[in-house]
């Protein structure tokens, strides 16, 4: 998401920091070319429009014009307002009061309702909280059971509803059956439509007023752009929303969606789709968000991230293997395994400040079926080649090829990376022995 308006927003501030001392003249030039940048995101008109006029405000004025850096300055202040745009604060869920609290879900059809209920249990459930799944959808066929599906998949309760229920009735006993059974949180599928109409709207009011949830959350598809949040600001009005889930961001290159939907509706957004894993949900952090956009990464994220997939055991294995040079194929392919779990690599790569930056992946794609391959080829070797890569001969090659699906000239790239891989590591290791960590060639 937003790899078009960080691309266009580096131009800008690559001119400002070329011509040192700044003019009211060059500020306005730059502010109307993010004006139009935020435009072709698909950002709502008067959203852009006010969010320039605030940065206006205060880029034309001492806090920039005497500065002795006053294209950072510039800088700052764009951050600090996308930061304010998008909400400021990281929003958190009303979880409070009698248990069970419930949480309602509603939005359109095929906006990912339904996975994101699944999604929103299972973030819910690494917290210690105890989600009971309620599936009210009886419009859409096979919602019911899609849902009772995802409840095992996640490993939570699930309501038996059938679709020949009244979704109210529905509500109303799965709240009775979450009680008596002791969860403490219900999320609530409810049925969308291919459009807002006047039955879907009074159904959702009346499970609104029967079940009184904490939260009521819209999943909308980022990728409708302002249509998502020309919805939003409907189900506003009839329902007064507590807050919104974006989904498919990661195929949404503008973003103009997330950028406008607090300013229009005036509820933040809570969480992000980001993939469609059950694990592909992502807390929303407005500030994080900003720098992404602005191409200064996210390390935090990335290292909650870290820390979600590695635990300390493996990392201390992991760091072990190092000290004492013993780094292996096997190593290589778990560490594969465990930064797929992360994410994709383009979302990685977007985490880390600067790397977008870089002229090798500036149009470059990472390609997650390359990472298989190199897995497919690990996994066809024996143990004891993967121990040793060395002993791996031209025979030995051409039957890894044949047993990975791959060539030989794949098995031959893999082979020339991990030694240089290996390389790298042995240095790491000796530079850990010496009490310090050094990365010669790299910077």
């Amino acid at each position: 998401m937003f790899d078009r308006l960080s691309d266009k927003l580096a131009e800008v501030f690559k001119k400002l920091k070329g011509r040192g001392k700044l003019t009211e003249e060059d500020v306005n030039a730059a502010l109307r070319e993010v004006r139009l940048s935020l435009l072709e995101a698909d950002v709502n008109y008067k959203v852009a429009k006010a969010f320039i006029d605030r940065i206006k405000g205060r880029a034309v004025g001492e806090e920039v014009m005497g500065s002795l850096t006053p294209a950072q300055q510039v800088i700052k202040i764009v951050h600090e307002e996308l930061t304010s745009l998008l909400g400021g604060e990281s929003p958190k869920l009303d979880l409070s009061g009698r248990p069970p609290v419930a949480i309602m879900l509603v939005g359109l059809q095929g906006s990912g309702k339904t996975t994101t209920c699944a999604k929103l249990a299972k973030r819910l459930k690494s917290q210690g909280r105890q989600p009971y799944l309620v599936p009210a959808d009886v419009q859409r066929p096979a919602a019911i059971e899609q849902l009772k599906r995802l409840a095992a998949e996640v490993q939570v309760g699930v309501y038996p509803s059938e679709a020949t229920q009244n979704p109210v009735a529905i509500a109303d006993a799965g709240m009775e059956a979450a009680y008596s059974a002791g969860y403490d949180t219900v999320i609530l599928d409810t049925a969308g439509r291919l459009h807002i109409d006047a039955p879907l709207m009074e159904e959702l009011k009346a499970i609104r007023e029967r079940v009184e949830p904490n939260e009521i959350l819209l999943v909308a598809d980022a990728m409708t752009g302002q249509d998502a949040v020309q919805v939003a600001q409907k189900f506003h009005d009839l329902l007064k929303l507590t807050g919104v889930i974006l989904t498919k961001v990661e195929g949404d290159a503008r973003g103009g969606a997330a950028l406008s939907m607090r300013a229009v509706i005036g509820q933040p957004i809570k969480f992000l789709g980001v993939g469609e894993k059950l694990d592909a949900l992502e807390l929303f952090h407005p500030d994080r968000l900003a720098s992404r956009i602005l191409g200064m990464g996210d390390v935090l994220t990335l290292i909650e991230k870290a820390q979600e997939t590695f635990d300390e055991a493996q990392v201390k294995a992991l760091e072990k293997k190092i000290r004492e040079e013993a780094f292996t194929l096997e190593d290589f392919r778990d560490q594969i395994r465990q930064m797929q779990k992360m994410g994709s690599l383009e979302s990685l790569i977007d985490m880390i400040p600067g790397m977008k930056k870089l002229k090798a992946l500036k149009n470059a794609k990472p390609d997650e079926r390359e990472l298989k391959k190199v897995e497919a080829i690990i996994c066809s070797m024996t143990p004891a080649e993967r121990a040793d890569y060395t002993i791996i001969n031209g025979s030995r090659r051409r039957r890894i090829a044949r047993g990975s699906g791959t060539s030989v000239e794949e098995v031959n790239r893999l082979l020339k990376n991990f030694a240089m891989t290996q390389k790298m590591m042995k240095q790491m290791g000796k530079a850990a022995k010496r009490g310090r960590l050094s990365f010669p060639g790299l910077f």
